[in-house]
């Protein structure tokens, strides 16, 4: 992969709506090409024989409890905790402009 130039930078810049001062086009530029010298070395393995992996550990499954219903909480004691309330019924901000 070829080194990326200010050109370049200045392209994806402009199309990301950043404004950068000329350090920080110096450091990214250097950043840049060290992500894409990397990337080069990790396209050089050869990973023909390697099996698809899914998931890093294998055999998972669901940990999470089983859902069992209990009591209600009293409805007093619910509305207690909300900020406010209309007709027993927890008020919420206006989300939606008719």
């Amino acid at each position: 992969m070829d080194d990326i130039t200010e050109k370049e930078l200045d392209q994806l810049t402009k199309l990301s709506r950043i404004h950068i001062t000329k350090e920080e086009k110096k450091k990214l530029l250097c950043d840049m090409q060290a992500i894409l010298n990397h990337a080069n070395e990790l396209q050089a393995i050869n990973t023909d024989d390697v099996p698809v992996c899914n998931h890093v550990i294998e055999n998972t499954k669901n940990v999470f409890r089983e859902d069992i219903a209990k009591d209600l909480l009293d409805t007093k004691a619910f509305l207690s905790n909300a900020p406010s309330e209309v007709g027993g019924m927890v008020r919420v901000p206006l989300v939606i402009k008719f």
